[in-house]
């Protein structure tokens, strides 16, 4: 009696295009299970971009407002002042702050949230410190509530406008000082309020010009001897 070949001894063996077929699906389920496993990493790994909330998309509301009367100050005062640092000044305000409401109008784009809407700073009314609202808890009117922005009142803007000279560059400076603290206010808000991490990038680099740029203003207040 012979004695069985290695192959008999070790089991059956697939015909060589079985075998190959064998080694395709083995080596399918491999990738699979490799693709499901990296996808497991994955999600546990990445946290989810926040949806904005109630301070993120009042700030991008409010600030709109607030810029844009900005830009109009600084335009005016560009175009009437005869001080070289002023013009430098008022152009950097007036482009800065336009780009910035371009980016805060594609913000509520892209949250698909309307560019209006709710009383101005609402949002604000959770955070320390920059509430506003009557001392009696009365509702604001949108003159006291623009006022607490730091906005120049319509006849402010108005006196800008006739001002000449170095009367007009102090004018200015005082109501546009004012307007950038008001800024800031609504800034340190959102900080301590928004969620998102776009606003907060932007809001952290707006609080940082508007800094530096009323430090410029008192110096150029103090240069200009205005009282």
């Amino acid at each position: 009696m012979t004695d069985a070949t290695d192959d008999e001894q070790d089991g059956p063996t697939l015909p060589p295009a079985r075998r190959s077929w064998a080694l395709i699906v083995l080596g399918i389920v491999a990738v699979a299970a490799l693709a499901f496993a990296i996808g497991r990493f994955t999600a546990f790994g990445t946290v989810a971009e926040p949806a904005p909330n109630a301070a993120d998309i009042g700030f991008a509301r409010d600030m709109q407002v607030h810029h844009a009367q900005a830009v109009e100050m600084a335009m005016d005062i560009y175009r009437a002042t005869d001080d070289d640092e002023l013009r430098i000044l008022s152009y950097d305000i007036a482009t800065g702050q336009s780009a910035q409401k371009g980016e805060m109008y594609d913000w509520l784009a892209q949250w698909g949230e309307p560019q209006s809407g709710g009383p101005l700073m609402q949002w604000m009314s959770a955070a320390d410190g920059h509430a506003h609202g009557g001392d009696d808890g009365a509702q604001q009117t949108d003159a006291e509530l623009q006022e607490a922005m730091g906005m120049a009142t319509p006849a402010q803007l108005d006196d800008l406008r006739a001002a000449t000279g170095t009367a007009g560059d102090c004018l200015f400076l005082s109501l546009m000082t004012r307007h950038h603290q008001g800024a800031v206010q609504m800034v340190d808000a959102v900080l301590e309020l928004g969620s998102k991490q776009n606003v907060q990038h932007t809001a952290a680099a707006m609080k940082q010009t508007q800094t530096a740029e009323i430090d410029a203003m008192a110096s150029l207040q103090a240069r200009l001897r205005c009282g």
